[in-house]
C-alpha cells in the first residue's frame, strides 16, 4: 500500500515537473514571442509553393536586373516589352509610390487593395508576379535561407514543371472518354519524353541555388544545410486531360528522380473548373497511382468555405480525396468539420497517418477563418496529424514562424507545437524508416535507437539506421536541435 503511494507521488512530482518545465507562452510578450519561435527548430514545412514565396521586393529587384517591364494598368510584372504600354520595370519603381502600388499588388499587404477580397488578391496575384523561369533557382535560394534562419532544415516544395510543355500536349491528345484510354493516348503521345528535360530543369535551378547562396565555400549561406525535395504539382483548372497529362508526368518523375516525391494539386478548390471536375480528377489520381500506393499524394482540400461554395461543394471534398485519390496528406482541410462524414473521416485519417498541413495565415486572409474559428483543435482533439506550414509566404507577406504564433491563438499549446515540427519530417515523403514507432505521439523511438534519441551521434544498429535512411538522419538533426534548443532556453 504505501509502495503504490510513494510511486503514485513520484508520478504526480514527475508530471507536475514536466509541466513547470514547459514554457508557458501565454506570458510571453509579443517580442519574446518571436524570439522564442523564430529559434525554435520546427522540423520542416510540407506545405509551400515556391513560386508563392518569394518576396515582391526580390521579384522587382530582378526584373529590374533582367530587363522586364511592368503592365501599369493591371499594376503586373511582364516577362516581355512587347506592349506599347508596357514601362521598363527600372523606371517603373523609379518612382516610390508607384513601387509600392506595385508591391501592393503582388501581395496582400493591403487589405481590399482595389477592392477584391483576400480571396481575390491571393489568387490573382499569381499572374502579376511576373516570376521568370529562369530565376527559379534564385527564389530556391531565398526559401531555404528564410527556413534556415527560423531553424528548420527540411522543406517540401511545390513547382510546377514543363507546365506549359504537359498541358499543350493534353489539350492536343484530348479526353479518351475515361482515365485509362486517355492515359494510353498520352503515354501514345510521347508525354514521358518530358521526363529528361524535367530532371535538367531540376538540375539548373539547384545548381544556380547553390551558387547564389555560395555553397562549398567559406561565405556558404545558412539555406545550403536546408534538406529539400519536391512535390510535383498540376494546375485543377482547365479541361481534365490537361490536368491529367501534368499529373502523368509528376508520376514518372517521381519514379525517375528521387527529388521529386510525390503529386499535388493546386489551384482554387472553388474555381468553376476545380468544381465541375473534381470527381473526375480523384478518379485521375487514384488511377495514375494506384490510390497513393505507387507515388504518394498530398492534396489541396477542404480550402473552402460555405462563404465561397454551395454546401453541396463542401460535403465531401476531403472524404474523396482520402478515400477516393487516396491522399495520404491534406493541404488545408479546413472544411473537413462540415463534411456529411466528418468524424468517421476523422477517424479514418487518425488511423492511417494521414496528416493535415494546417496554414493558419493563409486561413485567415484567403478563407477569413480567424484562429477561433479554425478547427485546429478539433483536429488535435480527433488525433488527426497536422503541421504548420506557410502556404505562400511572398504573397502573404509572412514567414514560418508567424504560423506557429497565430496557431497558439488557435489553442495550440507547446507541445502541439513540438509534434507539428516533428509532424514536418515523420509524415514527409523521405524515404526510409524513421526513428518513431508512433508517429504522431513520440513516446516509442525505433527499437534500434531506444535511449539514443537526441544524443551527439546514433551508436550501433542506430547509426545504421540513420546512414541508410533519409527521414531518420532528417529526424536525428531535428532531435539535436529540439535538444539544444530546450536546454538553452
Amino acid at each position: 500500500m504505501i509502495t503504490r503511494i510513494l510511486l503514485s507521488l513520484l508520478a504526480a512530482l514527475s508530471t507536475a515537473g514536466a509541466a513547470l518545465a514547459a514554457p508557458d507562452l501565454s506570458r510571453m510578450t509579443a517580442g519574446e514571442l518571436t524570439v522564442f519561435l523564430r529559434a525554435f527548430p520546427k522540423g520542416g514545412e510540407l506545405h509551400n509553393h515556391l513560386g508563392g514565396g518569394t518576396p515582391a521586393e526580390d521579384l522587382i529587384a530582378w526584373a529590374v536586373e533582367d530587363g522586364l517591364c511592368v503592365d501599369p494598368a493591371e499594376l503586373a510584372i511582364r516577362l516581355t516589352c512587347a506592349n506599347e504600354t508596357y514601362r521598363p520595370a527600372a523606371a517603373f519603381v523609379a518612382d516610390e509610390a508607384q513601387r509600392s502600388a506595385l508591391i501592393d499588388s503582388l501581395t496582400v499587404r493591403h487589405p481590399r487593395f482595389r477592392d477584391r477580397s483576400g480571396h481575390d488578391q491571393f489568387f490573382t496575384a499569381f499572374s502579376r508576379r511576373g516570376q521568370s523561369p529562369r530565376r527559379t533557382g534564385d527564389a530556391l535560394a531565398e526559401t531555404l535561407n528564410v527556413l534556415a534562419h527560423q531553424n528548420t532544415f527540411y522543406s517540401e516544395l511545390m513547382v510546377t514543371p514543363q507546365g506549359a510543355a504537359s498541358r499543350g500536349l493534353g489539350a492536343r491528345v484530348g479526353w479518351r472518354g475515361d482515365t485509362a484510354a486517355t492515359k494510353a493516348a498520352l503515354t501514345e503521345a510521347g508525354l514521358e519524353k518530358l521526363v529528361p528535360a524535367v530532371v535538367t530543369d531540376t538540375n539548373a535551378m539547384e545548381a544556380r541555388a547553390r551558387e547564389v547562396m555560395a555553397c562549398d565555400t567559406p561565405r556558404a549561406q545558412p539555406g545550403c544545410q536546408v534538406t529539400v525535395r519536391y512535390l510535383f504539382q498540376a494546375i485543377r483548372q482547365g479541361p481534365p486531360e490537361q490536368t491529367m497529362a501534368q499529373l502523368q508526368l509528376g508520376v514518372a518523375v517521381v519514379a525517375a528522380d528521387k527529388r521529386w516525391v510525390g503529386l499535388q494539386l493546386v489551384a482554387p478548390e472553388d474555381s468553376p473548373d476545380a468544381v465541375k471536375y473534381y470527381d473526375t480528377h480523384m478518379q485521375i489520381v487514384a488511377e495514375l497511382t494506384d490510390k497513393g500506393r505507387n507515388t504518394p499524394v498530398a492534396l489541396h482540400a477542404g480550402e473552402v468555405t460555405l462563404a465561397i461554395v454551395t454546401p453541396d461543394d463542401l460535403r465531401d471534398h476531403v472524404t474523396k480525396a482520402v478515400r477516393v485519390a487516396g491522399a495520404r496528406r491534406i493541404g488545408h482541410g479546413v472544411g473537413l468539420p462540415a463534411e456529411t462524414d466528418a468524424v468517421a473521416v476523422a477517424a479514418e485519417m487518425a488511423a492511417k497517418g494521414i496528416l493535415i498541413e494546417v496554414n493558419p495565415i493563409s486561413n485567415r486572409v484567403i478563407l477569413e477563418v480567424e484562429p477561433e474559428d479554425h478547427p485546429f483543435t478539433w483536429f488535435r482533439q480527433n488525433r488527426v496529424p497536422v503541421s504548420l506550414s506557410t502556404d505562400d509566404s511572398g504573397i502573404l507577406r509572412s514567414d514560418l514562424s508567424g504560423d506557429y504564433a497565430l496557431a497558439l491563438k488557435m489553442g495550440a499549446t507547446y507541445a502541439d507545437l513540438k509534434t507539428s515540427a516533428r509532424n514536418a519530417i515523420a509524415f514527409g515523403f523521405l524515404s526510409g524508416e524513421g526513428l518513431w514507432q508512433d508517429p504522431n505521439v513520440y513516446r516509442k523511438p525505433a527499437r534500434a535507437c531506444a535511449g539514443q534519441i537526441g544524443g551527439a551521434e546514433p551508436r550501433g544498429a542506430c547509426a545504421d539506421l540513420v546512414a541508410g535512411s533519409d527521414k531518420a538522419r532528417e529526424q536525428w538533426r531535428h532531435e539535436r536541435l529540439l535538444k539544444a534548443f530546450e536546454a538553452g532556453r
